[in-house]
């Protein structure tokens, strides 16, 4: 049986809690909060380390030094992150639900996610070239 099966989020290895993401960019993708509804909307542009293309951060080491409010997910973040894709690995293992088709750990290709059409590839700007992240909310999720 597959480690996302037979372990909490909070057992896993840190080997084992990177591989569980899937790829998809898009807890990468900026989200708006409405102060006085307390709302959490979705835009169309990234965080400026994302890289369109391949869904990556390019300094992931260093990321939360370059963006001070980059979450860093833990079993206690994704406990409480309900703006987590509903496609989420980790969303799902701590739901008890099994992964996708399309994930990397179940296809063993980690170009499923962007072939089934779920990742953020192609459909996010970033924030650098976005302007007002007001002007690129989105009326749906990516």
């Amino acid at each position: 049986m597959p480690f996302w099966k037979r372990k909490t989020l909070a057992q896993m290895t840190k080997r084992e809690w990177e591989s569980l993401c899937d790829g998809c960019g898009k807890c990468c993708v900026n989200k708006l909060e409405y102060e006085e509804t307390g709302e959490v909307v979705q835009t169309n542009t990234c965080c400026r380390l994302l890289d369109t293309q391949t869904c990556q951060c390019s300094d992931y080491k260093n990321r939360k030094a370059i963006v001070p409010d980059c979450i860093q997910l833990s079993p206690d973040v994704v406990a409480e992150m309900d703006w987590l894709p509903h496609s989420c690995a980790y969303r799902l293992v701590l739901q008890g639900r099994d992964l996708f088709w399309w994930h990397p750990l179940v296809s063993g290709d980690p170009e499923t996610v962007h072939d089934a059409g779920v990742s953020a590839r192609g459909k996010v700007i970033s924030e650098l070239e976005a302007g007002d992240l007001t002007e690129h909310v989105l009326d749906d999720w990516l």
